[in-house]
């Protein structure tokens, strides 16, 4: 007797098979992705009608496929002009960073021009209509439900027709034609899958919300960034009232941009320019601090790093850091040791950014390092003083990209002397920019700069 055909189990991640099931793919280690594929059936794939036929790429009305605006400026500028019908736009963040909230403004926001679904599987209808009244958010046009179920969810979207559909969170929705539990595997592709459909088949502009996982990453499988159009991150730290939205996939515009936010007891607000944020507010010059401009996608935001320099009685001195790369923090000041001649074997460092914001791009290195100097060395720096440059293992200031525009955002918010990698070569009126090869030339110039005088009040 011919024995019978083997299942074959496939990883829904990386696509590692095996002829028997596992809690644990055994090439990328991922929990709860291997399912039951089956043989392949042999043969070719017959003919079938289409849908439509196809035109030429030049015959094709775009009309349908404009952005409009969702009335929130900051997120329009995220995607790109606002919102396209059909689009479906996966928004993650971490619990508690305003997911909800935004995306309840936006309705609001939307309902204006039209009726707007916002589904909710993880609170009552009770507890959204106390959070639209806190944030002035209700409107007649503004539809409620909580549903958990995706055929309850099309029964609202037949009744309402929305222009705008919100699911918060695809995580709690399941449907009724596959097993597993909600947030899982099967039910996330196939909820989203549903979705998906249904946003592109009536036009229908979605937003859905997204958990994530303590590493950071969108929860459940890679497949859903895959398929969804506009992938959005919502940043902030749980104590600082700075949010910001980036763009990690966008299919109708630039993944350079971000939105900044400040989450206030009325809910969450743009914020246009949200440089003052990051810097502290003295009125006596302290050692230790310096000003740089970092490019948040196309905006320059300025920035204060702060740095503590200080002797320690222990064998092995600390370091710690706050809104900067750890790694390349201990690169500086081993460069700073080993260019300069500054004796930081016996020293504990500490340095920060202020305002809760992540530094990661290497144009802020020099920043870093005149921070880290200053407080060595007790040097306090002039006030409207910058820095702006990549600091390399060689004692180098290199180059880095947009200088010009980071001068200018410096001159536009009152700072007067600027200190940039050599090779700038412009002039901008109010503002004494001074270019610097080597990192001790950085420095030197600093030292020559007169101890500011303090105002006895």
């Amino acid at each position: 007797m011919a024995k019978a055909a083997k299942s074959t189990f496939r990883c829904t991640e990386c696509g590692w098979s095996t002829l028997k099931w596992v809690g644990r793919c055994g090439e990328c280690q991922a929990w709860g992705t291997v399912e039951e594929a089956g043989a392949p059936a042999p043969g070719s794939v017959a003919p079938a009608p289409v849908s439509s036929r196809a035109r030429p790429i030049t015959e094709i009305g775009v009309e349908t496929a404009e952005a409009v605006p969702t009335g929130v400026d900051e997120l329009d500028r995220v995607l790109g002009g606002g919102a396209v019908p059909g689009g479906v736009v996966l928004l993650a963040g971490e619990p508690g960073v305003g997911k909800s909230t935004l995306l309840l403004e936006v309705a609001a926001m939307r309902a204006r021009q039209g009726p707007v679904l916002y589904v909710t599987g993880e609170e009552s209808a009770g507890q959204v209509r106390l959070r639209a009244e806190r944030l002035d958010a209700l409107s007649d046009q503004l539809f409620l439900a909580a549903e958990t179920s995706i055929a309850s969810l099309i029964s609202h979207v037949d009744a309402v027709q929305p222009r705008l559909l919100v699911v918060d969170s695809v995580q709690t929705m399941v449907s009724p034609e596959v097993s597993g539990v909600p947030g899982g595997v099967t039910q996330v592709r196939q909820v989203t899958g549903a979705l998906i459909q249904i946003a592109k088949e009536r036009g229908i502009a979605t937003v859905l919300v997204g958990h994530v996982t303590k590493d950071g990453s969108i929860a459940g499988p890679r497949l859903l960034e895959h398929l969804v159009d506009v992938v959005l991150q919502f940043e902030g730290e749980r104590h600082s009232q700075l949010r910001l939205l980036r763009a990690v996939k966008n299919r109708y515009g630039p993944t350079d941009e971000i939105g900044c936010f400040e989450l206030t007891e009325g809910g969450i607000e743009g914020l246009p320019d949200p440089s003052g944020l990051f810097l502290t507010e003295r009125t006596d010059p302290v050692s230790g601090t310096c000003v740089t401009v970092t490019l948040e996608g196309q905006r320059p935001l300025i920035t204060e790093i702060q740095a503590l320099v200080a002797p320690t009685p222990l064998p092995a001195p600390r370091r710690a850091t706050s809104g900067l790369d750890t790694a390349r923090v201990n690169m500086i000041l081993a460069v700073l040791e080993k260019r300069t001649g500054m004796k930081l074997a016996n020293m504990d460092v500490f340095t920060s950014t202020v305002g809760g914001m992540r530094l990661a791009e290497p144009a802020v290195d020099l920043a870093t390092a005149i921070a880290a100097g200053s407080s060595f060395n007790g040097k306090v720096l002039p006030p409207g003083f910058i820095a702006i440059g990549e600091v390399g293992l060689a004692g180098d200031v290199r180059a880095v990209t947009g200088v010009r525009r980071r001068v200018a955002e410096a001159q536009r918010l009152g700072f007067t002397l600027a200190v940039v990698p050599k090779g700038f070569g412009e002039s901008i009126p109010g503002i004494q920019v001074h270019e610097v090869e080597e990192l001790s030339e950085a420095l030197d110039h600093v030292a020559k700069y007169p101890k500011p005088r303090l105002v006895k009040k």
